[in-house]
Parts: structure tokens; sequence; C-alpha cells
């Protein structure tokens, strides 16, 4: 019988959600057409072009998140790519003062990102943020993107948790809607996923526009809990 006084997890998305998601808009917006295009002897809009194809034919493919994949599709070492310019990695503004917020307070924090093996390990590695996570868990791993409701039941497999209380939160929709019908009822989305572009204006789920607006939250479900 599970222990009702026990905190929930808390499952954080990395891409956008805990990190500046202005580093990848950089790398797969900007910097890639540049070298694909020096490497096929192309225009740069020839290359953009090209480029947008295939990220329309991939996206929300457990492909579309592989940099094997993508390094074999552009004849570019995509994550050579990535790793050479590191130094744009960086936190959303209070992550880190959400995350030991969280550790203090006693909540297992998880981390489940659609980032595959190698981009997670060099970017936690880059940040220091390894020792935050009590899991951590990429797509590629579990075989299914999170967009999918197979993703959810091979996380839960390996790392069983209960739908109806853990937390979620994630920049992408339609990751959110493949948890939604996993049946994980705390959702959050968030207002800027990255610095480079204005914030959103509409979601269907509650957005945080500071990572520690999630605290509000925590406290008032402890509350409703006390009372329950």
């Amino acid at each position: 019988m599970p222990n009702c006084s026990e905190k929930p997890p808390i499952i954080f998305d990395m891409d956008g959600t805990l990190l500046d998601l202005a580093y990848d808009d950089f790398i797969w917006n900007d910097l890639l057409p540049v070298r694909y295009a020096e490497t096929h002897h192309c225009s740069l809009e020839q290359s953009r072009t090209t480029l947008y194809a295939f990220y329309q034919e991939h996206n929300h493919t457990l492909n579309w998140y592989s940099s094997r994949f993508w390094t074999a599709k552009v004849e570019v070492d995509v994550l050579a790519m990535q790793i050479e310019h590191k130094s744009k990695v960086a936190l959303r503004p209070q992550a880190l003062e959400l995350l030991d917020y969280l550790k203090a307070n006693g909540y297992p924090i998880w981390l489940a990102t659609n980032a595959d093996c190698a981009g997670l390990s060099f970017k936690l590695e880059h940040l220091q943020l390894k020792d935050y996570f009590d899991v951590i868990v990429s797509s590629e791993t579990i075989g299914h993107a999170k967009e999918f409701v197979e993703f959810w039941q091979g996380l839960n497999a390996l790392h069983p948790f209960d739908p109806e209380q853990v937390y979620f939160i994630d920049d992408t929709e339609k990751v959110l809607n493949g948890a939604k019908a996993y049946g994980i009822q705390n959702l959050f989305s968030i207002k800027q996923p990255s610095s480079s572009k204005v914030s959103r204006e509409t979601c269907n789920y509650p957005m945080l526009h500071q990572l520690t607006d999630l605290i509000t939250y925590l406290n008032q479900a402890e509350v409703n809990k006390q009372y329950a």
C-alpha cells in the first residue's frame, strides 16, 4: 500500500523546459542550414528548403531526436556540431531555484526527455545537472517518443509511478497530449521555451511563466491533501 505522505515525482522535460530552447533553435534553424549548404555545395535557400522538408517528414518521431539519424541523413556530424557550440546551452530562468526547492522539500525529481542519449549526456555534463535527478530517461531507451502512450507505459514499467499523482512539465503540447492520454493529470506547459522567441499567448494546459511558479501549485496541492 503506498505511503500517502510521500511526495509525488515531478517529471521534467529538458529542452524548452529546464533548458533554454534558443540553443536548439540556433543549431537546427541557423547553423545546420549553413553546414548543409557548405557540405552539399548548394545555396543557403536551397539548404533551408531541403532541411525543412526533412524536418516535416520526421517531426515527432524517434528519428527527429536522433543525432545518429541526422548525421546519416544530412552528412553533417550533428552531435559534434552541437558539442562545438555547447557554450550556448543554458538553463531557463529559475531552473536551479526550482530544482533546489524540490530537492530540499523531498520531491523526487525525474527527467524524461526525447533527446537522444548522446545529446542528453553532454548537456547534463556541461551544466552539471545529473545529481539533481532521481530518474533520467531518454525516449531512445524506451523506444517510443513522449508524444505516444507507449513511452509512458515503458517509463512506468521501468520506474513505477501513479499517473494521478505525478506532475509533468513540458513545452510541447503534443507531448502533453500523449501524457494526458496515458492518464497523467497534473500537466503544465512553458510560456516562453526559447528566449529567442516571444512568449506564447495560449495553450490547452496551464503555462508556467517562471519555473518557480510550480511551487504555488505544489503548495496548494499539499493544503488540499491535508483537508481532504
